[in-house]
């Protein structure tokens, strides 16, 4: 797979507490998002979620008015997903950014982006990446980069 850095949202981002992509798509600047098709933003655990207590982790596609994403419209969510589950290398969450839900975003939501929701947190450590494909993978894990091959 062929990756856009403009459709590259959280790249290994650090969170520890609920916090919004450090990139975000302009849709004034990329109007035809997926040009009629469904797109898929894809979640990578770059490092491994450890906290104190029973921390959870909700990956969400939201919109904003404001390119900082504040005061977002949740557009859809994971379910949450405890700490055991997010470890280096699983397997990547997707989720499905059908062509009419986008479609039907309300007027004023120019900016679209991703929010990790932490619960019953903190985290003490976890990085996260994100980025949106045409299609969901399939099969596969997530490796951190800087390996050799021999």
């Amino acid at each position: 797979m062929i990756l856009d850095q403009l459709l590259v949202l959280s790249a290994a981002q650090a969170v520890t507490a609920t916090a919004v992509s450090t990139n975000t798509i302009d849709l004034k600047t990329a109007r035809d998002l997926g040009t009629g098709n469904d797109v898929y933003f894809v979640f990578g655990v770059n490092e491994a979620a450890t906290a104190a207590g029973a921390a959870t982790v909700n990956f969400q596609i939201i919109s904003s008015a404001s390119a900082d994403l504040s005061s977002p419209t949740v557009i859809v969510q994971t379910d949450a997903i405890g700490k055991a589950e997010l470890t280096l290398g699983r397997r990547p969450i997707s989720l499905e950014l059908i062509d009419s839900i986008l479609a039907a975003q309300p007027v004023g939501q120019r900016y679209l982006g991703v929010r990790y929701v932490v619960a019953t947190g903190p985290l003490t450590a976890g990085k996260f990446s994100c980025y949106v494909a045409n299609e969901a993978p399939s099969v596969g894990k997530n490796y951190p980069s800087g390996f050799t091959v021999a």
